[in-house]
């Protein structure tokens, strides 16, 4: 079986992180030969392929940009929240796309393929299996909707943008013409949680197709607990007398992460637990780590980039809690990768995060947006890692729920009944 994976990267971002892993675990089963078609190759992988007219990708990204650049009236604000889908490679004539028997899309925004391009993947008759990041191919422009349920009943006015201009309606436009797309596709939408899944099969666009909730696979081989004080040593962090709170984002001030509400909670065990805030120091790794520093009043690890999933195994082994305040997030790969290596995990109740943190079994989840609650399950975790099994339960959590074999056989059963389904035809 020959499956040829779409993605804008192979290793830029969540999405891409999390599609790589998927397309290595694929390829390591008998009788499966899997390729990742992507627009921005940084890998050395021998299974990815990019596109052949690489200046062209660069086009087409530069005009989708414009294109949402003109419709925010000519301002960044929400600038990397919306897609049109209006620009994009047409794949469908690639050697690659033709040997294949299952075309499986996943994050493939930001002028990799238009919605014109997806027309003519449709039309080819080939299976279709689509994996759901973020909202964006079962709403209108938007990646995630800020509590907004239009796409329930057909986008319009999208609070991202100004008013319309003229009469013009990006957003309703983009979603009818998905809706016409979708209709009779056969695609098959895989969201990468029971939350996503959900809001999928509310949507409008999906009247008709196939959802399942399929979380992304880790390498447990390479993510498991690494010695606690040796990978300290490694990294130059404090050996004894003091608590690791590690936050782990590609861009950390990146606003949906929630790094202003960690700050917040910090500061509340700085001010009613002093004792406790005695202990902690803060490790980061991302982006813009710089622009936190000032304003979190703990002592500072910047780690700096890391290359290699071992040495980023290591930083998470290091830690005694991780943190991830994020106020919209679907299946955070961060949460997966700390509790691979046993490392107990806070965060709030939204998106996928409460069906990867078991409460106060293998970390602490709190309401969206309390601080105080955050910071309570940040010194509940640090008070309990001695008398309750979290680190234990953490990596058992990983190793049933998203080990590869447990993630690939759910995928290869889809890609058989719809190639059974296509030969039937």
């Amino acid at each position: 079986m020959k499956i040829l994976f779409v993605s804008t990267s192979d290793n830029i971002g969540g999405a891409a992180v999390a599609t790589n892993r998927l397309v290595r675990a694929v390829n390591r089963l008998p009788g499966i030969e899997a390729t990742l078609l992507v627009r921005d190759k940084t890998t050395s992988w021998p299974f990815v392929t990019p596109l052949p007219r690489k200046k062209i990708g660069k086009w087409m990204f530069l005009a989708e940009r414009l294109l949402a650049f003109f419709h925010l009236r000519m301002k960044k604000k929400n600038l990397w929240d919306i897609d049109a889908g209006e620009f994009g490679e047409d794949i469908t004539n690639l050697p690659a796309f033709k040997a294949a028997d299952v075309i499986h899309l996943e994050w493939i925004n930001q002028g990799m393929l238009s919605l014109d391009g997806l027309r003519k993947i449709i039309a080819s008759g080939k299976p279709v299996v689509w994996t759901l990041h973020d909202l964006w191919p079962v709403s209108g422009i938007c990646h995630y909707t800020r509590r907004c349920d239009r796409f329930i009943t057909g986008c319009k006015e999208c609070q991202f943008l100004p008013a319309q201009i003229i009469h013009y309606d990006l957003a309703r436009r983009v979603w009818e013409k998905k809706r016409n797309i979708y209709r009779d596709s056969g695609i098959h939408f895989v969201a990468c949680s029971e939350w996503l899944a959900n809001l999928a099969r509310m949507s409008g666009l999906t009247t008709g197709l196939s959802i399942s909730a399929i979380p992304n696979p880790i390498d447990t081989r390479v993510f498991h607990p690494y010695d606690k004080w040796e990978a300290r040593k490694e990294l130059g962090l404090p050996l004894v007398g003091k608590n690791v709170v590690l936050f782990v984002s590609q861009k950390l001030t990146d606003a949906r992460k929630g790094a202003s509400l960690l700050i917040k909670a910090l500061g509340k065990i700085r001010t009613y637990h002093p004792h406790t805030a005695a202990s902690i120091v803060v490790a980061l790794l991302g982006s813009h780590s710089d622009e936190l520093i000032s304003r979190i009043h703990f002592p500072i690890f910047e780690l700096g980039y890391i290359t290699g999933d071992e040495r980023l195994a290591k930083v998470y082994s290091a830690a005694d809690v991780f943190v991830l305040p994020s106020t919209e997030d679907n299946l955070p790969n961060t949460i997966m990768e700390a509790l691979a290596c046993g490392v107990p995990c806070v965060g709030f109740d939204v998106g996928g995060i409460p069906e990867m943190i078991d409460h106060l079994q293998n970390g602490y989840v709190a309401p969206v947006g309390n601080t105080a609650d955050f910071a309570a399950g940040i010194r509940w975790v640090l008070k309990n890692q001695d008398d309750v099994p979290l680190a234990g339960n953490a990596v058992k959590k990983v190793r049933t729920m998203y080990s590869e074999k447990a993630v690939t056989e759910k995928y290869i059963e889809i890609y058989q009944t719809m190639i059974a389904a296509k030969k039937q035809l």
